[in-house]
């Protein structure tokens, strides 16, 4: 996808929504002075151009029995395996982002157990099945903090 042109208003309209995904389109409409048709025609265009992947609700591990969150690293042992290592981690669904990188690693994985057992269950009886190479796992004790990526006209101009 090559980079949109954005006007002030698809600029508001990206900044409240990756603040509240789920705030009335009617809402936005009376706060950027616009029609709610207005608004939802811009929606459903930033959607077709790829610019909205979606709406999700983010639940919060722990409270449903997901304690521990690692990164695993995985440095391939055949690159040219890339496509079927890749196919067989999207089974694991306790795999929930992968990422293709440069550096130290070939892919780079965020994933949530329901604590160090499970953990280690996943690595060895899932991940290592699947002999993608060599792994490496860091566990997080606690996710400092987060935030959606920054939304301002200067980025569009």
């Amino acid at each position: 996808m090559g980079r949109v042109q954005f006007d002030a208003l698809d600029c508001k309209i990206l900044k409240m929504l990756s603040n509240n995904a789920r705030k009335p389109f009617l809402e936005i409409a009376r706060e950027c002075g616009v029609s709610g048709a207005a608004i939802h025609q811009r929606i459903q265009k930033l959607t077709a151009q790829g610019v909205i992947n979606g709406f999700e609700s983010l639940i919060n591990p722990n409270s449903v029995g997901y304690e521990t969150c690692a990164f695993i690293g995985v440095l391939l042992s055949d690159p040219s395996k890339f496509d079927y290592v890749l196919d067989e981690l999207k089974k694991i669904p306790e795999i929930v982002e992968c990422h293709f990188t440069t550096g130290k690693y070939d892919l780079f994985m965020k994933l949530y157990a329901r604590n160090n057992d499970h953990l280690l269950h996943i690595i060895h009886d899932r991940i290592q099945s699947i002999n993608p190479g060599r792994t490496e796992t860091l566990i997080s004790f606690k996710e400092s903090y987060k935030h959606p990526i920054p939304i301002n006209e200067e980025n569009f101009k």
